[in-house]
């Protein structure tokens, strides 16, 4: 007779995972995790081989993986036929985002250094909060931008 999986509560899952339970209900609604079983007392149970695949959406997810690019990861391992190639085309996307966001990170170090220089720790004034309403008043308001693709 085969050895059944051992079943763990939510609260188990998530420590064995590292995964927070509330994360855990969102992966579930959200399709990364199927629908768990119920044990006689209505608790959501969970085998290692679950946990296991919360500890792969929880290294994606610290990787900034977007729940897209996660869902795709997990779809490829799922498929054994399927073209293993299409995880480096995913992982070449998202390099692409974290590149373009190491750049605007960068740019905003640069304008948040330009602040923090119009203060120099003299006088009885702090003028950062001046710059700010400067800045604030000279720049225009940006269109709005249905296009943005924001990374989740």
């Amino acid at each position: 007779m085969a050895a059944q999986s051992p079943q763990h509560r939510i609260g188990e899952a998530a420590r064995l995972s590292g995964v927070p339970a509330a994360s855990i209900r969102y992966y579930e609604k959200e399709g990364l995790l199927a629908a768990q079983a119920r044990a006689d007392n209505q608790y959501r149970v969970y085998s290692d081989e679950e946990v296991h695949r919360l500890r792969f959406v929880r290294l994606c997810r610290a990787m900034d993986m977007s729940l897209g690019e996660v869902r795709t990861l997990l779809a490829l391992d799922a498929d054994v036929r399927g073209d293993g190639h299409v995880a480096c085309i995913t992982l070449d996307e998202h390099l692409d985002h974290v590149r373009t966001r190491l750049a605007e990170l960068r740019t905003l170090e640069k304008e948040l250094l330009a602040l923090r220089s119009r203060c120099d720790g003299q006088g009885g004034q702090c003028h950062v909060i001046e710059a700010l309403h400067e800045r604030a008043d000279s720049e225009p308001v940006p269109p709005p931008s249905p296009s943005v693709k924001r990374h989740v």
